[in-house]
């Protein structure tokens, strides 16, 4: 069962992941291209937040040496900024989500090839299983942006496909980079112990100086967040709404990562991922649901193979019956 701050962070998770969604549809649907000032922000914002209440201003000494942080914050950096660009390339928010909830292939894939690990034949069914639901919703996606009106020139709709190809690239390298760094993290956590705060603050202080090589693109999206309608605070004053979007980006991103941290120093893995997957598909349904995203027959099948192989992946009948045969001992 989980404790009183288990469920906490689950509901930290939940709430700040759902929310997050929010913002960042409300801002992509304005300016596609911003997946970078959104990343910048982000880090920047629990960078100064980490910096404040765990690195007290320099007082405190990592337990982790920093050199190990290296490749850890490398992977990071590559991940969120790869997620977040791949937005510019016609990928669909839905399709965006569905993808990252695939993060189990490429765990297995990389736990055999570097950690030598075996898996239940289940598992391996379960995978297939996410790779078709993916394939599903990637095709789908693929025809709708392929689809021009009779007045558009195929020049521009084999333009728009092939920047859906590049996006699910992007999309591609990030997933295997992310499930490398889990493997990582898995390693420098046995040997120096868990330590989510000093790894949520120096995943996000140390990539900071990297985005001096993507400053153009930020500083033209301040100025466009800045020209953008204001929501008058007084006669005088008024906030562009996109700084008050980016604002509860930064904020709902931060529980909604810190939350999973916690989870993962007060919960098993199993749990950990479960937890993850059903946020994916309650962002999704959300999404899809207030957002009126264009959702095909193929994604619902595709969604369903996805979430339906993951829950076969980590047992989840085995997790209930292990519950419920606990809950009869204690109560005989």
């Amino acid at each position: 069962m989980l404790q009183p701050y288990a469920i906490f962070a689950v509901c930290l998770v939940f709430v700040g992941c759902a929310v997050n969604v929010v913002f960042l549809e409300l801002i992509i649907r304005d300016f596609p291209g911003s997946g970078n000032i959104i990343t910048f922000f982000q880090f920047l914002f629990i960078a100064i937040e980490g910096f404040i209440d765990y690195y007290k201003f320099g007082k405190t000494k990592p337990v982790i040496p920093i050199k190990h942080y290296g490749m850890m914050v490398t992977l990071f950096f590559l991940v969120s900024v790869v997620n977040n660009y791949a937005l510019n390339f016609n990928i669909p928010l839905p399709l965006h989500m569905i993808f990252r909830a695939g993060s189990l292939i490429a765990n297995m894939v990389l736990g055999i090839i570097i950690l030598k690990r075996k898996y239940k034949y289940s598992k391996y069914i379960a995978v297939i299983m996410i790779t078709v639901g993916i394939s599903s919703c990637t095709i789908a996606s693929a025809k709708q942006v392929g689809k021009a009106d009779i007045d558009v020139e195929t020049e521009v709709s084999m333009n728009d496909f092939f920047m859906l190809v590049i996006g699910i690239l992007m999309l591609c390298f990030a997933l295997f980079m992310s499930a490398r760094m889990g493997i990582f993290q898995e390693v420098l956590y046995k040997r120096f112990g868990k330590q989510p705060k000093e790894a949520l603050f120096y995943s996000h202080a140390l990539p900071l100086p990297v985005f001096l090589l993507l400053a153009p693109d930020i500083y033209n999206h301040i100025v466009l967040f800045s020209q953008t309608g204001r929501f008058t605070i007084s006669p005088i004053f008024g906030i562009p709404e996109m700084w008050l979007y980016l604002l509860g980006n930064c904020i709902t991103q931060y529980v909604c990562i810190s939350g999973v941290f916690i989870l993962t120093t007060e919960c098993p893995s199993l749990v950990v991922t479960l937890v993850i997957t059903l946020r994916k598909f309650f962002s999704l349904m959300f999404s899809v649901l207030y957002f009126k995203n264009p959702f095909t027959v193929a994604h619902w099948f595709g969604t369903f193979l996805v979430f339906a192989g993951t829950f076969m992946f980590i047992d989840m009948l085995d997790i209930c019956k292990r519950t419920f045969y606990s809950t009869q001992a204690k109560k005989a």
